[in-house]
């Protein structure tokens, strides 16, 4: 590009972020010819968003061709599946009439969609059956009622019920942002797509999917289309901290099978070989290790017995798919700050990367399995479609619907470290530096800390903690995967059980003096941010150092004995080691609260009243206390929102109170000359980064 026209480039903007339009995963027509996504797009003035479903030519296959089209008008059109034959996408959308998400139709040469049900409850998860004339998909049901009117009436009922009190005897009744006390249970249907005639598979069964947000990896179709396997919680009520299994349900007669209840470990996601002889799974040790990240399982049909798939991969797999001729498992793979699509065939100690780089979201395979689309984002790019063969050869973009808009924004380069963490130990950082990085100017050193905690950052792109958006204000941006991350193993997700902040903490403090002693980083503007776990790491942070001149706390976890209020407390026993009353001592040393005395750190605290897995009440103690320690602080609170902050406007005020906070504690003033120094960062940056 000319310097000219790379001149005129800006960086990139919260208005920037809010234009992009966002692209979901893919769904692939069976001769691998065209894939089918949702794209959404937000309105700013508006304040909404709209998605609609597109077609994309991947030119893999020898059919097909042309250029993207957008396939559907809706606004809220989602959760595209191919038919078996090819001749109709299925999808979900809330359109004209529509109270709740129905089941609609559409050929992918154009048309109007068709409407296929009208339920109460709404759809969710679509899955075709093999014979391509029936749907499946999840619908929360009051299970003591049998007919689809009945259900309508009850809905209508509590709709118009002056009473709004919960009321409950469950030992779990929230998730995230909403509640489950209203006796609603999520069922699989089956629907007949020629004439809307829906069918409570799990009627009279006394199944019940989980109500964790039940998606379409909780259950299977087999082959012949005769039964359904799916992931089932055989206590008396549902519970987030416990023990699955895997069961099958024959239609014909409503019977079903536990197949592994005698396992000893939590089994979920379920997945019928092509020849229907297999289930593959995955099996969680929750008994040993609340955060156990799992591992693949082969059911063997005949046999009745269960064996370990790649005993070497010490790596968590998702979104579990068959190859097409059932010798090999196809699944995303994290691994070191990326998520990566693998191949593992049968036998094998471990798995194959077949696509590299960037963090996928999901995937699909055509009926041969020749051809692969998948969504893939990076650091430098939003979620973005590609093709290639099933060997990972001939990959391509398919997908360029934000092309011009990138290109009107100058983007900073983003740099992979290793430092020395707590003890020495290796720690992963990434780096993200403001567009025309110049090495011989100090810089302003920001810490962006994930949450989880056993989750981490990846070399993906993040909506709502964009580091393109912080490194656009001019300021180096850190993320570092601390001890008990995710992606580096089983063993390193475990090294801070029992002992939240203390080694998260050392990994923080090392990848700033690494920063620091490069010397481009202005060791008098350093800040720290972070939401959730983060939050609690910022909140940590502020009563154990004072180098740091402002923090920012979104959701953060503050106090761990009033944070019972969370929807999620039983894991409190596996991950602090104990519940407050059983180790008091051991709960408060790993708690924010207990050292707030030494709080010093301006502190900008935000929060959304609807976020139960951390309650609102936690910001609110950590703003007063800091108050009332005459510590400078700042409230932003929005009654509409939940764990994140998800409408346009919302987070466009969320940008501007962040920026404002730090750069009203760590000041404006100009990058200085590093004076002969920038020669010598040079060569310490390209030796130590990968």
């Amino acid at each position: 590009m000319p310097a000219r026209s790379r001149s005129k480039r800006t960086p990139l903007t919260v208005e920037a972020l809010w234009a992009i339009r966002r692209v979901g995963s893919p769904t692939l027509s069976p001769d691998g010819a065209h894939a089918c996504a949702s794209v959404t797009s937000y309105d700013m003035e508006r304040n909404e968003g709209e998605t609609a479903l597109w077609l994309f030519p991947t030119h893999l296959a020898a059919s097909g061709g042309g250029r993207p089209r957008k396939l559907t008008a809706g606004d809220k059109d989602s959760e595209p599946a191919w038919s078996p034959d090819g001749r109709h996408i299925a999808f979900a959308a809330k359109r004209h009439g529509d109270e709740e998400p129905q089941l609609y139709v559409i050929a992918p040469d154009g048309g109007e969609a068709r409407r296929v049900t009208k339920l109460a409850n709404g759809v969710a998860a679509l899955k075709w059956f093999p014979d391509g004339r029936r749907i499946a998909f999840i619908s929360w049901v009051w299970p003591e009622l049998a007919t689809e009117a009945q259900q309508a009436k009850r809905k209508k009922d509590r709709a118009g019920d002056k009473v709004k009190a919960h009321v409950t005897e469950r030992g779990e009744f929230r998730y995230w942002d909403h509640w489950l006390a209203d006796g609603r249970e999520p069922h699989l249907f089956a629907c007949d797509v020629a004439t809307g005639r829906c069918r409570d598979l799990l009627a009279g069964t006394g199944l019940r999917l989980r109500p964790w947000q039940p998606g379409a990896d909780e259950y299977d179709i087999s082959p012949d289309g005769r039964e359904v396997a799916l992931t089932f919680d055989p206590g008396d009520e549902p519970r987030m901290m416990t023990q699955t299994d895997v069961v099958v349900l024959d239609l014909a007669s409503g019977k079903w099978r536990n197949l592994t209840a005698d396992s000893g470990m939590s089994d979920e996601h379920p997945r019928y070989s092509p020849d229907g002889r297999h289930i593959a799974y995955h099996a969680y040790d929750t008994k040993r290790a609340f955060n156990d990240q799992g591992h693949l399982r082969l059911l063997d049909r005949r046999a009745g017995a269960w064996s370990r798939l790649a005993p070497a991969l010490d790596r968590a797999t998702t979104h579990v798919r068959w190859s097409a001729d059932g010798a090999a498992l196809l699944f995303l793979c994290e691994d070191r700050g990326r998520v990566e699509l693998h191949r593992l065939p049968l036998g094998a100690a471990t798995s194959e990367r077949i696509v590299a780089g960037g963090t996928l979201g999901g995937f699909a395979r055509s009926r041969d399995g020749a051809v692969i689309a998948f969504d893939r984002s990076t650091s430098h790019h939003p979620p973005q479609l590609f093709a290639v063969r099933a060997d990972g050869g001939g990959e391509r973009a398919i997908e360029r619907l934000n092309e011009g808009l990138l290109a009107r924004h100058a983007l900073g380069e983003t740099r992979e470290f290793t430092v020395k963490g707590w003890k020495g130990e290796p720690v992963q950082v990434f780096v993200t530096y403001p567009p025309g990085f110049d090495p011989a100017r100090k810089w302003p050193l920001m810490h962006s800390i994930h949450g989880g905690p056993h989750n981490a950052h990846h070399d993906a792109w993040h909506f709502r903690w964009n580091t393109q958006v912080f490194a656009g204000a001019g300021r180096i941006v850190a993320c570092v995967n601390y001890h008990g991350s995710s992606g580096f193993g089983q063993a390193f997700l475990e090294t801070i059980t029992g002992r939240y902040g203390e080694k998260e903490l050392a990994d923080h403090e090392a990848a700033t003096d690494f920063l620091v002693a490069q010397g481009y980083v202005d060791r008098e503007r350093l800040t720290a941010t972070g939401g959730s776990y983060g939050g609690f790491m910022v909140a940590f942070m502020n009563g154990h150092v004072d180098r740091y001149k402002a923090f920012v706390c979104h959701a953060g976890c503050y106090d761990w004995v009033s944070m019972m209020a969370t929807d999620g407390y039983r894991f409190f026993a596996s991950e602090l080691g104990a519940f407050h009353w059983e180790d008091e001592a051991r709960v408060l040393r790993q708690s924010p609260h207990h050292y707030v005395r030494n709080a010093k750190t301006p502190t900008l605290v935000v929060h959304g009243e609807q976020d139960f897995r951390v309650p609102a009440t936690q910001a609110l103690q950590y703003y007063d206390t800091l108050k009332a320690k005459d510590v400078p602080a700042r409230l932003v609170y929005f009654p509409d929102e939940n764990h994140w902050i998800l409408k346009p406007q919302n987070s466009r005020l969320w940008y501007r109170e962040f920026f404002a906070w730090l750069e009203r504690w760590d000041g404006k003033r100009a990058a200085k000359p590093a004076r002969g120094k920038a020669k010598r960062a040079r060569k310490r940056g390209a030796a130590r980064s990968r």
